[in-house]
């Protein structure tokens, strides 16, 4: 067994540079550090945090995480004690324990905090399985968060999951705190103002008769789980294709946007688009070769803009109506309205399983050229 002892973070340099960019909303914040390793043959690990919750509520909550990130893209080991949540606000040691086998790449793990509340974090440690079955004890940087935090930068340590993508979330601020555990400081995380995410819950909703009001949930379910899928890919990897007979995932999103456009018309009354956008919608509706020339060139802001305000537009009909319109026939086609609506979502579902299968063929981007080097050629 081989171990890179070699701790894969980005400098507190980059990391500025990093939490300049405009911070999201969300409910739950974390912090990640990355280890690389290489081993011939399934070993253990683990990594040990001592933690503590001062939550304002019954649902805030932090814990422990570890990765385990794959060389073929496969799911690896992954844990954030989700399912046995840190509430206590007496400090206690935690341990997340974990196997990675021959296609392990990298170990990422850090600390997660959920909800309104104060959240602390100190001596983080990591250890390997040696060939006898004792641990040995990784060196990672900053594990105790002795290296002060300056302008919610923690030094060695990188605000997200992935260490090269870093999230910056507003509801949370990070500081430098004297209730340690080991040494004189710890990591200190504030939650305030957190609204929680509720887009997991399937059921009725205020304001629309108890069918309508689950539908409506459902459709947005699955619209945010092909945002959360390929949101983050940039115009590049949306504008790949994978043969020549492939749609694009740029052009798959902008399909299930006119999928929804073409059944507003086929089941609420009065609705109508312009021209220009009837043209837009009927080559995303094709797809191949006219999808290919045209659904192109676009950041994923560009259509997911673009479906929230063809959502808005759904949910401001689908208020109007009532549970009974929902068991009623369209006419002529052998269908009724409920039915017409799963079948948007359920091309929803499909076409992320699509998007899935592409994101993992999309080629790494190409090396920047090195001037230097390419004038001594």
């Amino acid at each position: 067994m081989i171990l890179k002892k070699v701790c894969a973070v980005l400098a507190l340099a980059v990391g500025c540079i990093g939490f300049s960019q405009e911070a999201i909303s969300r409910d739950w914040t974390s912090l990640v550090q990355t280890i690389e390793v290489s081993t011939d043959k399934p070993i253990k690990f683990r990594v040990v945090g001592s933690a503590k919750t001062q939550g304002d509520n019954n649902k805030s909550w932090s814990g422990i995480w570890a990765r385990v990130d794959n060389s073929d893209d496969e799911p690896g080991f992954f844990d954030n004690m989700g399912d046995r949540p840190i509430v206590s606000n007496e400090w206690n040691s935690y341990t997340v324990e974990g196997e990675m086998g021959k296609n392990a790449e990298r170990i990422s793990f850090g600390g997660i905090c959920s909800g309104n509340g104060t959240f602390y974090f100190d001596k983080f440690e990591v250890f390997t399985e040696k060939p006898d079955g004792s641990f040995e004890k990784l060196e990672i940087k900053n594990p105790g968060f002795e290296n002060q935090v300056k302008s919610d930068a923690v030094p060695s340590w990188i605000q997200g999951i992935v260490n090269t993508r870093p999230v910056r979330v507003k509801e949370y601020s990070y500081t430098s705190n004297k209730d340690a555990v080991d040494g004189n400081y710890s990591l200190m995380i504030v939650g305030s103002g957190v609204v929680e995410d509720t887009s997991d819950y399937i059921g009725p909703k205020e304001g629309f008769s108890p069918q309508v009001g689950t539908l409506i949930t459902m459709l947005d379910n699955l619209s945010n789980r092909v945002e959360r899928t390929v949101g983050r890919l940039d115009q590049r990897e949306l504008d790949y294709l994978m043969d020549e007979k492939a749609n694009s995932i740029g052009a798959l999103i902008m399909h299930l946007v006119a999928t929804e456009v073409i059944y507003q018309q086929y089941t609420f009354d009065d609705i109508s688009y312009s021209e220009e956008d009837k043209v837009k919608w009927a080559a995303a509706m094709e797809l191949g070769k006219k999808g290919r020339e045209t659904l192109r060139g676009h950041e994923a802001a560009y259509y997911f803009d673009i479906w929230k305000k063809v959502r808005a537009r759904t949910i401001e009909e689908l208020k109007k109506k009532g549970d009974e319109w929902l068991a009623k026939d369209v006419p002529g086609a052998g269908i009724n309205n409920h039915f017409a609506w799963f079948h948007v979502m359920e091309h929803q579902s499909s076409h992320l399983g699509q998007m899935l299968l592409l994101r993992k063929r999309i080629p790494a981007a190409p090396k920047p050229i090195d001037v230097k080097d390419k004038i001594k050629d």
